[in-house]
């Protein structure tokens, strides 16, 4: 079962932490787990490490900041590493100047032969979509992108994009999940521990065995109509949604019924979920509904 957690919760967790650790202690324990995803992706995808090359777009604050940092810890391991600032004079100096001692460089544009490009543009303190310097900067990339915290450019809290932003192939995140990371285009997730004492929330996803230990199973009395139903929904007309109404019945085992409902989602969703009578395609609305497919 995962946990996600809104900006706020997120930064009231991380206070008291921040004020425990000695200066930067934080970022560079964050950094260091994106580095160490952002290895095992280059590993993933070229083979190795050393002699690849990385460029980070780097924001203002402490995304940039740590987007630096793993850079430099990456650079250490034999990686050729590169930056392109977005506002130099609002860049973390502290990172940058580790970066530029490990033998980093600062480049205008993404170099066409990078293997990796880090999103450190902006994090959960963002809103909108990509400024148009950092547009510009994504529209020529072509090599994977690994998004420090989010995707820059979608909500945090509902994972809208309402204009440019980044296509992340990894999103690595801190501490904990947010909303963007079930909502949005984050690609693969993954959750760094910094060691944020974070209580359980009312959002959360489950896991396929989470839904596996709840989900009834039929005893020698049970027939298709004491079962709970998925209820596909597809804008196709009827005869178009039958082969989808066969698969889904052929795949779900232990008598689970299925239903394809059409444009007659938005009824369906505001009746109130009661046992009685299942109906078929086409009709008005859905009677027993235990999940929903779309």
């Amino acid at each position: 079962m995962r946990h996600y957690y809104t900006a706020d919760e997120i930064r009231e967790a991380e206070a008291p932490l921040l004020a425990s650790l000695p200066d930067g202690g934080l970022m560079r324990r964050a950094a260091f787990g994106l580095a160490t995803a952002i290895a095992r992706e280059l590993a993933l995808l070229t083979g190795g490490i050393s002699g690849r090359q990385i460029c980070a777009v780097v924001g203002s604050g402490d995304n940039g900041g740590d987007a630096l940092w793993a850079a430099t810890f990456l650079r250490r391991r034999g990686a050729a590493a590169a930056a392109v600032l977005l506002s130099p004079e609002r860049t973390h100096r502290k990172a940058l100047a580790a970066f530029t001692r490990a033998g980093g460089r600062i480049v205008e544009t993404v170099p066409r032969t990078a293997d990796l490009v880090i999103d450190g543009v902006v994090g959960i303190s963002g809103s909108g979509p990509l400024r148009p310097n950092a547009a510009e900067v994504f529209a020529n990339v072509s090599a994977p992108v690994v998004a420090v915290d989010i995707p820059s450019g979608i909500d945090v809290q509902t994972g809208a994009a309402d204009g440019p932003h980044v296509h992340a192939t990894l999103t690595v995140t801190f501490g904990g999940l947010k909303p963007v990371h079930a909502l949005g285009d984050c690609g693969r997730v993954e959750l760094v521990d910094i060691g944020l004492d974070l209580p359980s929330t009312d959002m959360l996803e489950f896991d396929a065995g989470d839904v596996a230990a709840r989900w009834p199973k039929p005893g020698p009395k049970d027939d298709k109509y004491t079962q709970l139903t998925l209820a596909v929904y597809s804008e196709a007309d009827a005869s178009k949604r039958r082969p989808v109404y066969d698969a889904w019945n052929d795949f779900i085992l232990d008598m689970t019924p299925v239903t394809a409902i059409g444009t007659q989602l938005p009824r369906a969703l505001a009746r109130p979920n009661v046992r009685g009578t299942l109906y078929s395609i086409g009709g008005n609305y859905l009677d027993v509904t235990a999940a929903w497919l779309a």
